[in-house]
């Protein structure tokens, strides 16, 4: 990872160097964010830890360090200074990490739709973003992590209640005694998933 960080800054130097219309120079930071659950950063982090460098050359090799931060592995202090939505990510990884069921941080979303596709990226698990799409938060303003958790988990439910009445295994009534949901809340439920052939 130090040479492909270096690779990017340089290249931004190399940018900056070019553009003779601005004579004002900028330093690069680059910040790799580490979202592994099973242990913290364990890949090299300075150029010096890429290559076996000799002792007698090591005065004359620059050491490029890089900045990873693991965000799993944050606390809950720190979380909490995060202004942005990327609180509501950091938050769900640590609880990841902790093997914990995960309780949505409360706040509103400021860019829910972003936020949703990023979940995906980040999981390979697109249960975020289909909730958002299909609960149609897009034109709500006040969206929580809250209501899109909710979303998915009354998905999950359409789907095992919808799958026990395309089997004729029980009816509608019988579901929600089970559930102990009334059968009105169990009909709107299996709305949400279309009828299997």
């Amino acid at each position: 990872m130090p040479l492909r960080i270096i690779s990017y800054d340089g290249a931004s130097y190399k940018q900056e160097f070019l553009d003779k219309s601005n004579t004002k120079r900028y330093p690069v930071a680059t910040l790799v964010l580490y979202f592994g659950t099973d242990s913290k950063w364990t890949a090299p982090k300075s150029l010096y830890e890429c290559f076996d460098v000799p002792k007698e050359l090591k005065p004359f090799v620059s050491d490029y360090k890089i900045n990873v931060f693991d965000i799993a592995w944050l606390d809950d202090e720190t979380i909490s200074l995060f202004k942005s939505d990327f609180k509501f990510v950091a938050k769900y990884f640590q609880t990841k990490r902790l093997n914990k069921d995960y309780i949505p941080t409360s706040g509103e979303l400021l860019h829910a739709d972003s936020l949703m596709k990023l979940f995906t990226a980040l999981t390979g698990d697109n249960s975020f973003e289909t909730a958002y799409d299909e609960g149609n938060f897009k034109n709500k303003g006040g969206v929580t992590m809250c209501d899109v958790v909710e979303r998915i988990e009354n998905r999950g439910k359409a789907d095992i209640i919808r799958k026990m009445l395309d089997a004729k295994a029980l009816t509608v009534e019988q579901i929600a005694d089970i559930l102990k949901l009334p059968v009105e809340e169990v009909k709107k439920i299996t709305q949400m998933v279309p009828v299997l052939n």
